[in-house]
């Protein structure tokens, strides 16, 4: 293949990786090798090079090798040893209720995930366009809240994130009294289980339930999640790291697997103060890192999307039934992510549906 052929425009072709007895009757570009090169002619350009033009283009203005907070990289570790809780009413196919906020974004996600579990999905839309809407979204949710196990609170983009807009209306919501007493109820009553992703993260955390496991006002004191450093929205893969079997969310994976798994978030960095992440990680609370190649928590951009204090990707409340985590879980699937190899499978809806049975 000539070099008017190599880069030329090759609208709707594709360049697909075979073995040579498979490749018989197509044109073949080249050989994959393993010394981290491309040659053609006796010329060869590294793929660091290349990366580093691709990226070092747009740097000045864009920057995306920026240096991080540089937290100590500790992985943390929690066995469980106590005996886990469970619920006060077992059920064989628990009911999951799941808000949808004006920027809510990920709700059917959300509700094909746990319905692939084996859960009962019901999606409830929080109107907000007048007083009266707002009333009636309430009693419905408090009504339905009666009658679940589980509430989901899913990705998105509530108040457009600007400006610190993420969970504000939702935390304002689950702040009413009945809303508030239903979830109470929920956690202390009857053992049920809450989690947010994402946007549903934010909201956990500005609300206490993570990692304090109950809504509280929250203060300077608190963890809180604000604007990624690197300054932009972060769309990507990541690799995270299971730090605790603490929560029974995570009861169907072990300490230690790496689980890669999609974010899309411009507010996901965790912080706190450090006398708090240290009484976390002694309790179990600190769930999933960010983690490099090697499985170890990292301050690098290219890992750690959002420079999150100790890497810290997801958190619990004290006894593990509230988990807060940034990135997406629910967007998995047999056929996605064919070109990024990795396991995308927390188990985290089939082991919330164990819980119960």
């Amino acid at each position: 293949m000539d070099i008017a052929r190599l880069f030329g425009l090759s609208c709707g072709e594709f360049v697909v990786e075979m073995k040579d007895e498979d490749a018989r009757g197509y044109a073949p570009l080249g050989k994959v090798t393993d010394n981290g090169e491309f040659s053609l002619d006796g010329e060869a350009v590294t793929a660091a090079e290349l990366s580093d033009l691709y990226e070092g283009r747009l740097e000045s203005v864009y920057a995306c090798n920026i240096a991080g907070s540089r937290s100590p990289e500790k992985n943390f570790t929690y066995e469980r040893g106590e005996k886990a809780p469970s619920p006060a009413v077992r059920t064989a196919k628990p009911r999951v209720l799941i808000p949808a906020f004006p920027g809510t974004n990920c709700e059917f996600d959300s509700a094909k995930a746990v319905e692939d579990a084996g859960a009962e999905a019901e999606i409830v839309v929080i109107n907000n366009l007048t007083s009266d809407g707002i009333r009636r979204s309430v009693e419905k949710f408090a009504d339905s809240l009666k009658k679940s196990q589980i509430v989901f609170i899913p990705g998105g983009f509530s108040g457009g994130d600007e400006p610190d807009g993420s969970g504000k209306f939702i935390t304002a919501f689950f702040r009413s009294s009945a809303v508030r007493e239903g979830v109470t109820d929920l956690l202390d009553a009857r053992g049920g289980l809450m989690c947010g992703i994402c946007n549903g993260f934010q909201a956990l955390i500005k609300l206490g339930l993570v990692p304090y496991g109950k809504i509280i006002d929250t203060d300077e004191s608190c963890p809180t999640l604000t604007f990624n450093t690197i300054a932009r929205h972060q769309s990507k893969i990541v690799r995270t790291r299971v730090c605790s079997n603490l929560s029974p969310w995570l009861s169907g994976v072990r300490v230690g697997d790496i689980i890669s798994v999609p974010i899309s978030h411009g507010e996901g960095r965790f912080i706190a103060p450090e006398p708090l992440i240290a009484e976390l990680a002694e309790r179990g609370q600190i769930a999933t890192q960010y983690v490099d190649m090697n499985g170890d928590a990292t301050g690098e951009v290219q890992y750690n999307p959002n420079d999150s204090m100790y890497a810290i990707e997801g958190i619990t409340s004290p006894d593990g039934r509230v988990f807060g985590k940034m990135g997406h879980s629910e967007r998995r699937g047999g056929d996605l992510y064919k070109n990024v190899p990795g396991n995308y499978d927390l188990h985290m809806f089939e082991s919330a549906v164990r819980f119960f049975k």
